[in-house]
Formats: C-alpha cells, sequence, structure tokens
C-alpha cells in the first residue's frame, strides 16, 4: 500500500484560491469584513516584500479567517461552498483521474495543503474524491463559534511532519509498523513543496513553471504535464 500526498493550489486545483477567496467575498462580505481584510492585505504586502510570497499568503490566510469571527460550521458552509463553485472549473481532471487510479490499487490518498481545511473538504466532496485531508484548520470555542484565528499552517516543512505524524497514528492504530514502511508519493508544484518533494519515494512535480521545472530536472523528479 502506497500514501499518496497531493498538493491542492496549482496541483489539484489548477487556479488561485486569491482569486476565488475575492469573488466569494463579493457576494457574501459587508463593509466591516472588507475593512479587515484590506488591513490585513496592507501587512500581507509588507510582509511580502520583506520575507517573501509565502510570508504574504500565510497573512492573507490570516486576515479572511478573522472575518469568520463568531461564525458557526453551519453559517461557514455557504462561504465555502461559494468557493468551491467559483473554483470548480479549475479541476485538474487529468490528476483527479491519477488519484482514482491510485486508490483502484488500494493506495491512500491524503490532500495535503495550507489552504484552509472547510475549503478543501467542501472541494473534495465536490468532485466526489474520497480521500483524507490535512491542511489549515480553522479554530473554534467551546461553543462552535470561529475564534477568527487559524491554526498552524501546512507548508514548507510543516508538510513533512505532518506525514510523519499520520503515518506514526497510522502504526498505532494498527500495532505493528507498516505505516512507516510504506511508499509515500507526492504530487506537487512548488518551491515551498521541496522539503516534501525530497522527503517521499515518488515526488511528481505537477505543470511546474520554469523555474520548478528546472529543479524537478536537476532532481530527476518525474514531471505530471497536462
Amino acid at each position: 500500500m502506497a500514501i499518496v500526498t497531493v498538493d491542492f493550489d496549482g496541483t489539484l486545483f489548477q487556479g488561485n484560491s486569491f482569486n476565488v477567496m475575492f469573488q466569494a467575498g463579493r457576494k457574501q462580505f459587508k463593509f466591516r469584513d472588507w475593512g479587515i481584510v484590506s488591513t490585513g492585505l496592507v501587512k500581507a504586502a509588507f510582509l511580502g516584500a520583506v520575507k517573501g510570497k509565502e510570508a504574504l499568503r500565510h497573512e492573507f490566510f490570516k486576515s479572511f479567517a478573522r472575518t469568520f469571527k463568531g461564525k458557526t460550521n453551519e453559517e461557514l458552509d455557504a462561504f465555502f461552498q461559494e468557493l468551491v463553485d467559483h473554483g470548480k472549473k479549475e479541476v485538474h481532471h487529468d490528476l483527479i483521474h491519477t488519484i482514482r487510479m491510485h486508490q483502484e490499487n488500494g493506495d491512500t490518498v491524503i490532500v495535503l495543503s495550507g489552504a484552509l481545511l472547510p475549503f478543501l473538504k467542501a472541494f473534495t466532496k465536490e468532485v466526489k474524491l474520497d480521500v483524507h485531508v490535512i491542511s489549515t484548520e480553522l479554530l473554534f470555542d467551546e461553543k462552535g463559534h470561529c475564534t477568527g484565528q487559524i491554526g498552524e499552517i501546512v507548508n514548507g516543512d510543516v508538510k513533512v511532519r505532518k506525514v510523519q505524524e499520520w503515518l506514526d497514528q497510522l502504526s498505532k492504530e494498527s500495532l505493528s509498523d507498516n505505516g512507516k514502511e510504506s511508499e509515500i508519493w507526492a504530487y506537487a508544484d512548488s518551491e515551498s513543496d521541496i522539503p516534501l518533494l525530497q522527503y517521499v519515494q515518488y515526488p511528481v512535480v505537477v505543470n511546474p513553471k520554469d523555474e520548478m521545472k528546472k529543479i524537478a530536472e536537476e532532481n530527476e523528479w518525474e514531471i505530471f504535464a497536462s
């Protein structure tokens, strides 16, 4: 049995989460919400200039999460379904076909991403993928209301640790070391995924841009192009 991890942005989803979030926000956000996002974007732009695009992306997600403060899971469902409705035309259907082939072979598939967990759960349900999802969580209080905060962003080295933790848990549940002995695949597209691609036995770079394509070729990683 193999463990197959699949990135979301730029991989399973060929669009841009930033764009679909703004599109959904235009329908559902109030003036106060846009004020929160705008303030966050100013901070994100500063961090991006100083620390790079991943810092910008992280601050962007944090600013959006703050608009969810006080909402229940049920209230958030409509927002994330709106994201799915805007983004489902950007599904990477060839990759979904490959995922289904893995599952037919008995492999376990994990969508592993820094994107928000409710979005990924709604998205995988929409495209009828029965997979595990490990991604950035929204936090809730004891009454079931969103705090406006997020958990650890699942990106870079964190992805490697999350896979290791998942394998450790699998081994405990099966009372064996089978999880640790599993072959591991990774389908991903960006430089932030390099730690994961280096960690797994079967790295696959999906539709890479020029710089990532060069890195893939230098490392003799498989390229999945469509």
